[in-house]
């Protein structure tokens, strides 16, 4: 039976399949991607029409789990319903302390560094909801950004041109937790695209995309998990699950690299050609990936720390090698369902992003 539920400002008809809720009467759908040179898309060529994009009533892996005094991630549910349409609107309404939705309209940003409170929901809605700069999710808990463009600076904030010394175009750290980011498209971060460090811990990326607008620039590092060798801090933290993202256009590695966490990567779609690596994983970091589709891209799997674990189950590598020695890592303490990965690339380049 369909069921009805509200989100703000859109009323949507739904079914439930295999765990996901399946929407329809979405407000736009993704511009097709357009390959190039260093984008993988053999395998999404016979896709057809999209369906209708999934989105998830909660998040499904980490940032699922009950911990540190809370049930899950929850966001701003059943607060205020609060329209920003400049950057200084949501600033003022980060400032507030109690639960909210921030429904964010149009482009703002002005290449700025926002950051987003405690026990709130910013969701993108209109046509092309953009946020220009850099989003960062510190020192704080029970956080959802959806349906969002996160436009990074493209290493024009970079202090001598170096794009390291620049902003992530997201970064989620110091100490945050139960961090859900689903339905968004992220590019051309001057460090990294979204980069998890810091002891953040409890965190879901789904149904997202990275990439950068051009090869003129060498750093293309789109995700690193923890961010030095000697950072004992994060022991027992960064715990980070991606489930149905797109590495795209462009990216040349970290696809997360991570060091310490526990790293589950699930049923997401690799097309990034003339990349160095995909995954990665550093010292002390298990790393469990399955169902995945690698599409003509470099190195799937490396390991640079003994103390590093990859574990491969049902991936396909479509013109490129696994790589990677059998290993076990560590059992997810929360359900999933995996969708079967011949299915991931037509799913995932058509699902991915704001809808």
């Amino acid at each position: 039976m369909p069921i009805q539920r509200v989100f703000p400002r859109l009323l949507v008809s739904a079914v439930f399949l295999g765990g996901l809720l399946v929407l329809s009467g979405c407000s736009s759908a993704p511009t097709p991607p357009v390959p190039d040179a260093d984008a993988g898309m053999g395998a999404t060529s016979a896709c057809g029409e999209p369906a209708p994009p999934v989105i998830d009533a909660a998040p499904i892996g980490w940032a699922s789990v009950p911990d540190l005094g809370l049930e899950g991630t929850t966001g701003g549910d059943g607060g205020e319903v609060v329209p920003v349409a400049t950057t200084q609107e949501f600033l003022l309404a980060n400032e507030r302390v109690e639960p909210l939705v921030i429904e964010v309209s149009g482009t703002i940003g002005d290449g700025r560094r926002l950051s987003i409170a405690s026990n709130k929901t910013i969701i993108g809605v209109g046509e092309r909801p953009t946020i220009q700069g850099a989003l960062e999710i510190e020192e704080v808990s029970n956080v959802i950004v959806r349906n969002l463009f996160v436009v990074g600076n493209n290493c024009r904030d970079a202090e001598g041109g170096d794009c390291q010394r620049g902003s992530d175009a997201v970064r989620i750290g110091d100490g945050a937790h139960h961090v859900w980011i689903d339905h968004v498209d992220v590019s051309d971060g001057s460090d990294g695209n979204l980069d998890v460090n810091g002891a953040a811990d409890y965190i879901t990326i789904s149904w997202s995309k990275f990439s950068y607008s051009s090869t003129t620039r060498d750093h293309r590092f789109s995700n690193l998990i923890g961010s030095g060798d000697d950072n004992f801090e994060d022991r027992g933290k960064l715990r980070v699950t991606w489930h149905h993202c797109w590495w795209a256009d462009r990216v040349q590695e970290r696809m997360p690299r991570s060091r310490f966490g526990d790293v589950h990567v699930f049923n997401s779609y690799y097309s990034a050609r003339r990349n160095s690596y995909c995954i990665r994983a550093g010292v002390e970091t298990r790393i469990l990936a399955e169902g995945n589709y690698f599409d003509h891209v470099e190195d799937p799997f490396d390991i640079d720390a003994m103390s590093g674990i990859i574990e491969s189950r049902n991936n396909q590598f479509d013109g490129t090698n696994a790589g990677v020695v059998p290993a076990t890592s560590f059992a997810p303490p929360y359900a999933y369902t995996l969708d079967p990965v011949m299915t991931v690339p037509c799913a995932v380049s058509q699902g991915v992003g704001p809808h």
